[in-house]
């Protein structure tokens, strides 16, 4: 069928884009110091990446510092899987060591 075949070049070619490319895009224009833009470009050579692809990282590297909401939900759900019981000898052993310690 004509519409099965063409489904299916498209998804090909999609697939094929994700292979050349790190991610879909949308485009965007910034301004930045000259400075971080010599920076950026010296950097993104120095790790054989393009520039698109070092900004992105960046980028997203921010956003996952910066927003503290889901970073507690990470931990939140880290802290949910582990064993939050006290081992008593640890705590023992914690609370001399502590004791001991100049603050």
């Amino acid at each position: 069928m004509p519409g099965q075949d063409f489904a299916a070049s498209r998804t090909e070619c999609l697939l094929n884009c994700l292979e050349k490319s790190y991610t879909f895009s949308m485009k965007t224009a910034i301004s930045i110091p000259d400075s971080v833009y010599t920076d950026a470009e010296r950097l993104a050579q120095r790790l054989g990446k393009s520039r698109s692809q070092l900004y992105s990282e960046a980028v997203a590297e921010y956003i996952i510092r910066h927003d503290t909401e889901t970073l507690t939900e990470a931990m939140n759900k880290v802290c949910d899987t582990v064993d939050a019981h006290v081992d008593p000898a640890f705590s023992s052993v914690t609370r001399r060591v502590l004791e001991q310690s100049e603050w």
